[in-house]
């Protein structure tokens, strides 16, 4: 057995493929990767993401894998859950030895999980979350973020409310964890002293709770001009309809993590959110003005060949699909190295790399001092029936 063993490695250096017995994750043909998303729970809207991970890496495995190996996509339901999600990481780092964490989803439930994985020094990229602290590279060098950071995003929404009428009064809803304390944070760093005098409610919600309805009326009762909402889809979605239904007519500023039509904006009443004021960084999948457009419909041939019959106007799937082609180009860069140290260099080192539905204008860049692959954003505001964008691309901090 052992020297079989020894003939297969003999043959893999000499055919240039880098493979270490000790490597975890890594045999002569494979290569396993771990995810944890929200299949049920109060996020499960956005279960779809990981769906659509497993059909991209089964489309990297039909066209030959990546370095020699055919890739094994382990990704476990947490319920969006901390406990579980540290339960199911243990199981994936400890027991399953995948060589990595891909895009595993949410704020509160990587927060459980990155200090154990940085101590294990299991790289933990490109995750599913926007809270700015996924950024600190020099206390947790092996955990990196994906998109813009949502302490920038509330910055901008902040900056063109005082643009808009630098007198008003703002109101803001966020969920009760590191995700919606991000937004209230970001208001602060541009009202500086003027925080207190310009936001005159702000209140928050659990992940457990049946509906903001209370909370929403709570922040009518202000006399807000401005409202900020910071939550995940369901909820995002019980918004609209209340102030909907309360007859409110703030400005109102919806985090981008909730803005697909297929899960928030249908769900919520299309008509109920006219007028609402986000930011985007990538196309969306209703926009008709990206009909024709080459990375959009390279989507569309991915959907319809890998997951037919799934919702063309839910940007979950579209965000799955650019953030794996990221994940694909740091694979790519390896060159067979699937070592730890050297995917978590290779994911530090892309410079423009490819994602076929970001917005024009917007690039993903890492280095060793910069994990926010992605730092622009553009506004767009809802019409109805899909985001308008306005204004040029805004470069965050």
């Amino acid at each position: 057995m052992l020297r079989r063993f020894a003939i297969a490695a003999a043959l893999l250096a000499a055919s240039g493929i880098a493979f270490a017995a000790d490597t975890p994750g890594v045999t002569a043909t494979t290569l396993k990767i771990g995810n944890t998303n929200a299949y049920s729970g109060p996020a499960s809207a956005y279960g779809v993401i990981a769906k659509t991970e497993a059909a991209f890496f089964k489309m990297v495995n039909e066209q030959g894998g990546v370095g020699g190996r055919q890739i094994e996509f382990l990704s476990y339901d947490d319920g969006y859950a901390p406990p579980k999600t540290v339960e199911q990481v243990r199981r994936l780092v400890e027991e399953d030895q995948v060589a990595f964490l891909f895009n595993t989803l949410g704020t509160p439930t990587n927060t459980a999980i990155h200090r154990y994985v940085n101590q294990k020094k299991v790289p933990h990229l490109l995750i599913s979350t926007g809270a700015d602290k996924w950024g600190d590279h020099e206390h947790f060098p092996w955990t990196m973020g994906y998109q813009p950071s949502y302490r920038t995003e509330a910055q901008i929404y902040t900056k063109y409310m005082l643009a808009q009428n630098p007198k008003g009064k703002l109101a803001i809803l966020y969920q009760n964890d590191d995700f919606g304390k991000d937004y209230p944070a970001g208001v602060k760093d541009t009202l500086g002293d003027k925080y207190d005098a310009t936001v005159v409610k702000v209140v928050s919600y659990e992940t457990s709770d049946a509906t903001i309805d209370s909370q929403i009326t709570a922040l009518q009762a202000s006399g807000a001009d401005f409202l900020l909402v910071a939550a995940t889809p369901k909820f995002a979605a019980q918004a609209i309809r209340k102030v909907h239904e309360l007859n409110w007519h703030p400005t109102f500023f919806l985090t981008n993590v909730s803005i697909s039509v297929g899960a928030v904006m249908t769900p919520a009443g299309p008509e109920n959110g006219v007028g609402i004021i986000t930011t985007g960084y990538m196309k969306d999948p209703t926009d008709p003005s990206f009909n024709d457009d080459k990375g959009m419909n390279e989507w569309r041939a991915f959907m319809a060949k890998y997951i037919p019959g799934g919702d063309l106007t839910d940007a979950n799937y579209v965000f799955a699909y650019g953030v794996s082609m990221v994940m694909w180009q740091v694979l790519k860069q390896c060159e067979g190295d699937f070592s730890r140290p050297n995917i978590m260099k290779q994911a530090t080192n892309l410079h423009d790399a490819y994602d076929p539905v970001l917005l024009p204008g917007i690039k993903v860049n890492t280095s060793p001092t910069n994990f926010h692959p992605i730092k622009a954003m553009q506004l767009q505001k809802w019409d109805g029936k899909t985001w308008i964008r306005f204004g040029n691309v805004i470069e965050g901090s």
